[in-house]
């Protein structure tokens, strides 16, 4: 059995996402955020003290788009995948790194600095961080601007990743500044049964395992 230990909204969605459009059977156990803090515990599983954290036998895995492409390997064959015989299969590798490296990072700035840490806060580095997401989701507006998906001519797991960073966005405040192709391909993926049944898990989760809910209304 799969286990993967998630706190809502983070970047642990993106395997919870990959695991219920693959169907696969998996155990979710909540943590408050950030675990480092409020689940110390936690730390003797994952000294890093990160989210996600996912175990399957003997892997273990800590990095969400990581944990992605080895789900869609080792348990495909799935169209979430694009091998290498696919002529989009570097523009689908190069979107799942994308995912983490350009559109994530400068977030988890801006969350840190406007939310996390009100004694630390610093509009500087908001500001300039929330510019440079806005200005590397250029690349998203333009792939969608005639395509319902990013690549290969299907959903695969760049969507999931990249749906990600987009559901990020509405917690940093940064969703407001979409443009319209953006917007629109974000409303698509949210019209997903995989994505619907993930984002319910992880609240049913969350109330079983008396886990408060951080995300904002």
């Amino acid at each position: 059995m799969i286990t993967l230990y998630h706190c809502e909204a983070a970047r642990s969605f993106r395997p919870l996402w990959m695991l219920e459009e693959m169907g696969l059977p998996y155990e979710l156990k909540m943590l408050p955020f950030p675990p480092r803090v409020f689940a110390k515990e936690y730390l003797a599983l994952n000294p890093l003290g990160t989210i996600p954290f996912m175990v399957d036998g003997e892997t273990k895995m800590t990095e969400s788009s990581g944990i992605c492409h080895y789900l869609g390997v080792k348990y495909g064959p799935t169209p979430l995948m694009v091998g290498p015989e696919d002529l989009a299969y570097g523009a689908f590798l190069n979107w799942m790194y994308f995912s983490d490296a350009t559109l994530t990072f400068p977030q988890t700035l801006v969350l840190r600095y406007s939310q996390h840490e009100p004694d630390q806060r610093d509009n500087k580095v908001v500001g300039d961080y929330a510019k440079w997401f806005l200005g590397r989701l250029r690349a998203v507006e333009a792939a969608t601007a005639n395509a319902d998906t990013l690549c290969a001519g299907r959903f695969t797991a760049a969507d999931i990743v990249i749906g990600y960073a987009l559901r990020l966005a509405g917690t940093t405040g940064l969703a407001k500044d979409f443009g319209p192709n953006v917007a629109a391909y974000w409303a698509r993926l949210q019209q997903r049964d995989g994505f619907k049944r993930a984002v319910a898990a992880e609240q049913k989760a969350g109330v079983e395992q008396n886990v408060a809910s951080r995300v904002r209304a």
